[in-house]
């Protein structure tokens, strides 16, 4: 079963061993259509958009005004309706995508933890990447050359024990932390 997600933040348990924890939101959503083998087309509410197509898919499936966007995820119901979240409850582990933090145009230090040169003392190697090619062969820098460049903002699925589900308030509690920034969606998967 798949469901989306929003990262609340990270925390800790009040135990001891206290245990770094990530908060994330389940969306509410509605099943729209149930799909051939096990996968269903779900509305869910994200910001205020809406156009004309959006407008045709509500008047289709009966929806409210506040499901504006539609995914399609793998569900254990077989009619149309609100998301089953009980699966949650008895749930052990839990694979979670979500997108690394963008860190935009990034030098060789920072995207590589190239070590740099000296950092005084009339040196002019400080943050550059340094050789980069060979001599006459191959007269080129190699294909996969680690240097400066876009870094970040790439989907990452990372595997976390489930601590606990707070039923109320669509809360699910991971063990260890989850990539993304605070506020940011992605994909949660039950593993069995």
């Amino acid at each position: 079963m798949e469901f989306l997600v929003e990262k609340i933040g990270m925390s800790r348990t009040v135990a001891k061993p206290s245990i770094p924890v990530t908060l994330l939101k389940v969306k509410s959503a509605k099943i729209c259509e149930v799909l051939e083998n096990g996968k269903a087309l779900i509305a869910y509410h994200q910001g205020k958009s809406v156009n004309k197509s959006i407008a045709g898919q509500q008047k289709k499936y009966n929806l409210g005004k506040e499901y504006n966007k539609f995914a399609t995820l793998e569900v254990s119901n077989a009619v149309a309706g609100d998301l089953d979240l009980s699966v949650l409850e008895s749930a052990k582990r839990a694979k979670v995508s979500f997108n690394t933090k963008g860190r935009g145009f990034s030098g060789v230090m920072k995207r590589w933890n190239f070590q740099g040169g000296p950092g005084a003392h009339g040196s002019r190697f400080h943050r550059a990447p340094g050789s980069i090619g060979n001599r006459e062969w191959p007269g080129r820098v190699q294909p996969g050359k680690k240097m400066s460049g876009h870094y970040g903002n790439e989907k990452v699925t990372v595997q976390n024990e489930i601590i606990s589900f707070d039923k109320e308030h669509n809360v699910l509690v991971l063990k260890g932390s989850v990539p993304g920034f605070n506020g940011a969606f992605g994909k949660l998967k039950v593993v069995k």
